[in-house]
């Protein structure tokens, strides 16, 4: 019966996040889909029957001279958004020396996909930029994976979850109001949510939420993490990257958490958050020695 109760709580929250993303204004939707980046190479990463999986690349690329990476994935609560969510960041990186790459993957809205394929087209994604560093004058030690919200759910997915089809990780995470806690984990727990929705998250999941639940699979493989997020967050809890934080100093690994007081689900493209985030986002990679200060 406690078992059961877990699942039931844990589907319901995490089906709640889902919904609350695609209700609340979404910063990856306001700039459409496709998006049209200008002044990027566009590859394709992942081919799945008729659906291209696309990179815009951004950065001068000289394979003589490798630069560190950035891939950023997209919000939209698994189920919407655009790669062009992140332009801006990925702008700021390419001019401080970085290969910054925005990734399509597939959402429920466009492709009627469950949320493990989201996470294996996360995984293809990183698998295929450490693949082709060489040719893209990228350094393979120096791939970062980042997003927001979903985005970030999948970036932190990439950096501690193994199998769903690829074992590489990125070197290094910078998530933004990331849903890096999907299930009861050390004394925390997401709110009870009426049970008559599990069955539908079950489906929607397409596995039990803990398996894609990035806190549930840290380890000695989890790169070192910069999490941002807003402590009035009501789509993701900022109590669910606390309980991030703690797996990550209970497993002896990096992790920095940075609380933004009374700022809520998406901040971090809007207004002063954005520049505060950015500086923080930036201030981490010059601390592991891949840009200069």
């Amino acid at each position: 019966m406690r078992k059961t109760l877990c699942v039931i709580i844990t589907i319901s929250a995490a089906m709640a996040f889902a919904r609350n993303a695609r209700n609340a204004s979404d910063e990856a939707e306001d700039k459409g889909y496709p998006p049209q980046l200008s002044n990027t190479r566009v590859e394709t990463y992942r081919t799945i029957g008729s659906i291209n999986l696309n990179l815009w690349i951004f950065g001068e690329s000289d394979p003589k001279v490798p630069k560190p990476a950035i891939v950023f994935f997209f919000g939209g609560g698994w189920n919407k958004g655009s790669p062009a969510a992140f332009e801006d960041q990925a702008r700021h990186f390419a001019k401080r020396g970085m290969i910054a790459i925005a990734a399509d993957y597939r959402v429920k809205s466009r492709n009627n996909v469950q949320v493990m394929e989201c996470v294996k087209d996360a995984k293809a994604a990183i698998a295929w930029v450490r693949g082709n560093a060489q040719r893209l004058g990228i350094d393979p030690k120096k791939i970062a994976a980042s997003g927001g919200s979903a985005g970030g759910h999948l970036a932190a997915a990439t950096g501690t979850i193994s199998g769903f089809d690829s074992d590489e990780r990125p070197n290094a995470m910078i998530l933004f109001n990331p849903a890096c806690t999907l299930a009861p984990i050390a004394g925390w727990s997401p709110s009870p949510v009426k049970a008559d929705s599990a069955a539908l998250s079950s489906n929607r999941f397409g596995v039990e939420a803990e398996t894609i639940s990035p806190a549930h699979h840290i380890g000695p493989h989890t790169p070192p993490t910069l999490i941002l997020h807003g402590t009035a967050d009501k789509t993701v809890p900022y109590d669910s990257v606390v309980a991030f934080e703690s797996e990550m100093k209970r497993a002896g690994r990096p992790c920095k958490l940075v609380p933004y007081e009374g700022a809520g689900h998406g901040f971090f493209n809007g207004g002063e958050y954005y520049s505060k985030t950015l500086a923080e986002a930036d201030a981490f990679l010059v601390e592991l020695g891949w840009i200069k200060k």
